[in-house]
């Protein structure tokens, strides 16, 4: 599993899309704090791109983490610049990742974000 997380935060700080794309299985789903769903790796392929380009210096670092049982939890921070404006927040990661699969699925929580990762292992 670390190997998975250590690939899709770099991917994420790096900005490469591609990377992100190599490590979402076709039936990955991100989830929102107030439950809007984006469903396919295509769609948040294309999703990213639109982040990434709204915030071009987006950035997450992790500070601690803990394993429970059935997830990784972790804390940290993320920010960038959206039309100017600098914002960094607290931000909290719940990751989980499905043995067995060719694409374990990992999710994500950031802030006010829950954001549900299938990623290949």
């Amino acid at each position: 599993m670390a190997a998975v997380l250590q690939r899709w935060f770099a991917a994420i700080n790096a900005h490469d899309v591609s990377a992100l794309s190599s490590l979402m299985a076709p039936d990955f789903v991100f989830v929102e704090s107030l439950g809007n769903e984006v469903r396919g790796a295509e769609k948040m392929t294309a999703g990213w791109r639109a982040y990434f380009t709204m915030c071009p210096d987006y950035w997450i670092r992790v500070r601690d983490s803990a394993p429970t049982p059935d997830a990784s939890l972790m804390t940290g921070e993320a920010g960038g610049t959206i039309d100017g404006t600098p914002w960094r927040v607290p931000a909290a990661w719940r990751i989980v990742i499905r043995a067995g699969l060719r694409h374990p699925r990992a999710s994500f929580t950031r802030g006010k974000s829950s954001v549900t990762h299938t990623c290949e292992a």
